[in-house]
């Protein structure tokens, strides 16, 4: 068992080994396989199945969706798409000054 993932992985590489071996990692995904890669000991990314990659973002979308609905039970503010995206350019267009 990986400490650090708190998952068990056989298929731990750095990350020279995986750009050396990225297909093999691709194919092991494809087979349910995960590949965690490693930088200095320390894992920094994954090669994961891409059902495991889409569930992921599923929950991810669930949890937000949830938390958006508690702040909005509390009397939370809405905002409509066209308020977010001057806020979202303005910050940007802030930062690139």
């Amino acid at each position: 068992m990986d400490a650090y993932t708190g998952f068990m992985t056989e298929n731990t590489v750095t990350v020279r080994e995986a750009r050396a071996h990225l297909a093999d990692h691709i194919n092991r995904a494809e087979e349910g396989v995960p590949t965690v890669i490693t930088r200095n000991g320390a894992p920094v990314a994954a090669v994961v199945p891409i059902s495991d990659f889409e569930a992921l973002e599923e929950a991810a979308d669930v949890m937000l969706a949830r938390e958006a609905e508690a702040i909005l039970a509390e009397g939370g503010t809405t905002v409509t798409m066209a308020e977010l995206l001057a806020d979202l350019f303005t910050e940007r267009d802030g930062e690139a000054a």
